[in-house]
């Protein structure tokens, strides 16, 4: 029996230190995935990777890609993907707020629906440069992915789920859908960990589903 050293993995990690300033190196697609050409689902800040494990194997015509700035965590998802022979999954450690360039050598089109799910909050106010949606990461996004592409985004916490709702809202690219201020239910197949444990208390989840769609002055 071999006994694995457990790894003391940081709960919160600054993005804007300096270990994590350089970007992430672009990827292979072709070596990444048995079939590049398959529609990608990318999770930001996909911890532990349990929901895109989940997700890519109900939804093996899709490719999954999460990305998550403690490495740790992205070691021991990637190891158990290999043990599980997945090839439409893959885990990359980065920073995303200075990552995404790497999705421009995605085949056109490919990038067609990110989740962002349960971000760390940052609670003070000094720290608010570090939560992860930016109004520039949502312009980044933007860029890449495919018009009628979704953007699901939740959280546990309400001032964060604002703030990232309002983010996507007020770039033109980008159209709320549904009726009120919040979705009542998660229209992925799969929960997030964080998700049960949330509503196995009673607590609420605040989500928003957003469209990609045509804005004039493109093309």
């Amino acid at each position: 029996m071999i006994l694995r050293k457990k790894v003391r993995v940081r709960q919160h990690v600054n993005p804007l230190g300096s270990k994590y300033q350089t970007p992430a190196s672009p990827l292979d697609w072709e070596k990444v995935y048995a079939k590049p050409n398959q529609p990608l689902h990318l999770d930001i800040g996909c911890a532990k990777g349990q929901f895109l494990l989940n997700m890519a194997n109900i939804e093996p015509n899709w490719n999954f890609l999460g990305l998550e700035i403690r490495e740790p965590l992205v070691m021991d998802a990637n190891k158990l993907r290999y043990e599980l022979g997945l090839t439409n999954l893959h885990y990359l450690f980065c920073n995303v707020n200075n990552s995404l360039p790497l999705l421009s050598s995605l085949p056109p089109g490919s990038l067609q629906r990110v989740t962002i799910q349960f971000p760390d909050p940052w609670f003070k106010n000094r720290h608010a440069k570090r939560r992860v949606v930016q109004p520039e990461l949502v312009a980044e996004l933007a860029n890449y992915l495919a018009v009628g592409s979704i953007v699901f985004l939740q959280s546990d916490m309400e001032f964060v789920a604002v703030e990232m709702r309002d983010r996507f809202a007020e770039n033109p690219a980008f159209e709320k859908m549904g009726i009120g201020e919040w979705l009542s239910e998660n229209p992925l197949p799969v929960p997030t960990e964080r998700e049960i444990y949330t509503q196995s208390k009673g607590e609420p989840v605040y989500r928003a589903l957003f469209v990609r769609r045509e804005v004039s002055n493109e093309g």
